[in-house]
């Protein structure tokens, strides 16, 4: 049975209140510049928008809109005119009004345009049956992979038809819906994603990305459907986004560096976390993390830092400020002995350090009696932890309107 829905004045109401808290929301201090990543409007987007206008590659030109089924190839081929395209910059376009079923795929660069624009204005499809995924990769959907300059936008929706996967195994042979892989200078915007069988929207391995005015939502009781997951990438800018699911909204594991969350509106969902890092005693490592001006409705958890015992590396220099959280079981954690297993997980003698996290300007309700909750590691203490101007309240009031440092 899925979780109670909120009436829909009070849907209203707290749209409302994210407006104002985007638009009219006070100044907040930076804390460090070097994770501010890319501008939402940078030079490289100017230049897509200004110039003689684009090479358009058409899918319904090879097919797709005769298909009546899977239109897989017909997309490959119009991916392969526009990525080959002679001309500086291509579009590769999915019309308005039309659906398409799509199997997975990987659209790859590198691209002899200089630029290249997937304009999606229509419904991607993901087929909904899991036995016709055997022959192919059941980890991911749609792929963008080794592209330089992508601009992938239109309004659009992907329907990741996630059902009969979360009825299944929560964690084995899922697939991410929309994956970008090894791509620079990439911009990602308005867009709406639903149903995904696992993540939503995961980046890895890529430089210079901004994400902007997603919506993504999947049912709360959706296993493991993060949000907007981030990997092994630096220059990072997610902003403007609503996202509802049924774990992490946005997620942030290892590899990643100078990675700014501003003005995103969280719930259902698990909350904005840093981890899990230091599974199977790996290394890992991020740093540089901005999460600004958020809203965090009826989750799970707020904003949260996970490593696993026998975990080694670094999570360091993160910072959390001017956020809102409405009934929030657990609104500030730190968790140096994550466990997501079965079986106990016994102690070990090493951990990923934590250090030199801020908490500044948090305020709102709890739904649990715990506010803020660090558990540290015995291994290696949390090291450099600041709080201020922090109020939120519940069952039990914290109030850290004084300066506090751990």
């Amino acid at each position: 049975m899925g979780p109670a829905r909120l009436p829909l004045a009070s849907i209203v109401a707290m749209l409302i209140f994210v407006y104002m808290l985007v638009h009219h929301g006070a100044n907040s201090e930076e804390v460090f510049t070097e994770a501010d990543g890319p501008a939402a409007e940078n030079s490289d987007e100017l230049w897509l928008r200004s110039g003689p206008p684009p090479r358009v590659v058409d899918v319904d030109d090879y097919g797709a809109g005769d298909a009546g089924g899977d239109v897989t190839e017909a997309f490959l081929a119009a991916w392969s005119e526009a990525c080959n395209s002679s001309d500086d910059r291509s579009v590769f376009l999915v019309p308005e009004g039309k659906a398409y079923l799509l199997m997975p795929v990987i659209f790859r660069g590198p691209c002899r345009a200089v630029s290249i624009t997937a304009m999606i204005k229509g419904t991607l499809e993901a087929p909904s049956n899991r036995s016709v995924w055997l022959d192919h990769d059941m980890q991911k959907w749609i792929t963008f992979e080794g592209i330089d300059r992508l601009h992938v936008l239109g309004g659009g929706t992907l329907n990741g038809n996630g059902l009969h996967w979360w009825i299944n195994s929560c964690k084995l042979n899922k697939s991410m819906a929309l994956y970008f892989r090894r791509c620079t200078h990439l911009v990602v915007e308005e867009l709406e994603v639903r149903d995904g069988m696992q993540m939503h929207v995961a980046i890895a391995y890529s430089w210079n990305v901004v994400v902007s005015k997603l919506f993504i939502t999947a049912p709360g009781w959706s296993p493991n459907t993060d949000g907007i997951h981030v990997s092994n990438s630096r220059e990072v800018s997610i902003s403007k986004c609503t996202i509802s699911t049924g774990d992490d909204c946005i997620s942030i594991v290892s590899g990643s560096m100078f990675v700014r969350v501003t003005s995103i509106f969280c719930g259902p969902g698990h909350g904005i976390s840093i981890g899990s890092l230091g599974a199977n005693n790996s290394w890992a490592h991020v740093s540089d993390v901005l999460v600004e001006k958020a809203t965090l409705l009826g989750t799970t958890n707020g904003v949260r830092i996970k490593t696993w015992q026998g975990g080694h590396g670094y999570a360091e220099r993160i910072n959390f400020q001017d956020i809102s959280m409405h009934n929030v079981t657990n609104p500030i954690i730190i968790d140096q002995n994550y466990c997501d297993s079965k079986r106990p997980c016994h102690e070990q003698g090493s951990a990923v350090a934590v250090r030199n996290i801020r908490y500044r300007n948090i305020h709102g309700t709890s739904a649990s009696k715990v506010a803020i909750n660090f558990v540290c590691s015995g291994a290696l203490h949390c090291d450099g932890i600041l709080m201020q101007g922090t109020s939120i309240y519940g069952f039990a009031l914290f109030t850290g309107n004084e300066r506090m440092v751990v």
